[in-house]
């Protein structure tokens, strides 16, 4: 019995002992058909790095705002008797725009006007009687006293008809009507908008550690939705003399012409701020460049063999990001041939398959599509 046992064992140990050695010579067979076949290729997008002219600026968004601006009511209430304006038309300063309905205040005024042109009469006879001793110096005072009074209620009821006549209190561009004739108005009841566009305001914000790179009369630009591939060009007008606390921003405002009257109030922009001279850089698309904590890095082409093409990773130091693009300051030389797409899946030395029918963006000014 010990012996038939024992056989089966060494029965079951041969036989392990051949699959184990089989798989083993399997794995070794495997290794070297890999070899020799070669690692695959792996498919990747390439592009060529380029020195290119770079402006550095600083960007921001901001608001269109009018050098002048306000929206026009009525000081007092009343009827509208006559609209002298037309929507979307100029107004000069002084203009009349709205005019309320003022008979009962000028029949008002012409009573005390009355009133006022008798207590004047009674002060000059009381004054001359005075001389003569034939009234009191209290009755001379009195009577001055409601001269005094009768022309305060007149200069105030004066107040009150000008009131009723709504003029532009600069020149601007008036905006859309929002009254008609007829119609009672309350103190405060909103007319219509008055803009100076011509110059025009945009206020934007900056990093206060940009205080150093900015001054007024620095040249900017600006780009609005409304005309995305026109440029505006203006000037810095005025620095805010604090800091925010709260964001530690500092609020900046700039200049522009608008003769055309294409900026307009409220609009918003995209600025940016030229800060030193232009220089040339070598730059690729960000989508080459592989972020990571202990360095960034690339991918070039090695094309010692033309045929069989090989990667090689190589530590690169970037600079500033201009839209799809950014700037390689070491590593990377014009006319290198860098992987742009693909990356993820490489390694020193992997055989590359270059394929560039669809390739990442590198543009310095990129769109937003609306899709």
């Amino acid at each position: 019995m010990k012996k038939r046992m024992a056989l089966m064992l060494v029965l079951a140990i041969l036989v392990l002992g051949g699959i184990f050695g089989f798989k083993i010579f399997q794995g070794m067979m495997m290794k070297k058909y890999m070899a020799s076949a070669g690692a695959p290729a792996q498919t990747v997008s390439v592009a060529s790095a380029q020195i290119q002219d770079w402006q550095p600026s600083l960007t921001a968004v901001g608001s269109v705002r009018a050098v002048k601006g306000a929206d026009l009511s009525a000081e007092v209430s009343g009827i509208v008797e006559a609209i002298k304006f037309e929507s979307g038309g100029d107004a000069d300063a002084g203009a009349v725009l709205v005019q309320l309905r003022a008979e009962d205040d000028v029949a008002k005024l012409h009573a005390l006007e009355a009133a006022a042109s008798l207590a004047q009469i009674t002060y000059e006879r009381d004054s001359k009687q005075l001389k003569i001793k034939a009234v009191s110096q209290a009755t001379v005072d009195s009577d001055a006293a409601a001269l005094a009074a009768d022309a305060a209620q007149v200069a105030e009821q004066k107040a009150v008809v000008e009131k009723k006549t709504i003029r532009a209190p600069f020149a601007g561009h008036i905006g859309i009507r929002k009254v008609d004739i007829g119609q009672y108005l309350n103190p405060g009841d909103a007319i219509v908008t008055l803009q100076q566009l011509d110059p025009i305001y945009i206020d934007f914000t900056l990093p206060e550690a940009a205080l150093s790179q900015i001054s007024v009369g620095q040249k900017i630009s600006t780009k609005i939705d409304a005309r995305p591939d026109q440029a505006f060009e203006g000037e810095i007008s005025a620095i805010n003399a604090k800091v925010d606390e709260a964001t530690r921003n500092i609020e900046v405002r700039g200049s522009f012409k608008n003769t055309d009257h294409l900026l307009l109030p409220g609009m918003y922009a995209r600025v940016t701020v030229e800060t030193g001279t232009p220089a040339k850089y070598v730059t690729l698309p960000q989508t080459a460049i592989t972020f990571n904590p202990y360095g960034n890095t690339v991918y070039l082409v090695d094309n010692t063999d033309k045929e069989k093409p090989v990667a090689k990773q190589v530590f690169v130091k970037t600079g500033e990001t201009r839209g799809d693009q950014i700037v390689i300051l070491s590593g990377v030389s014009e006319g290198d041939t860098v992987v742009t797409a693909g990356q993820i899946k490489l390694r020193n030395d992997a055989p590359l398959k270059i394929d560039n029918e669809i390739t990442p963006a590198n543009d310095a000014g990129p769109k937003p599509e609306d899709r």
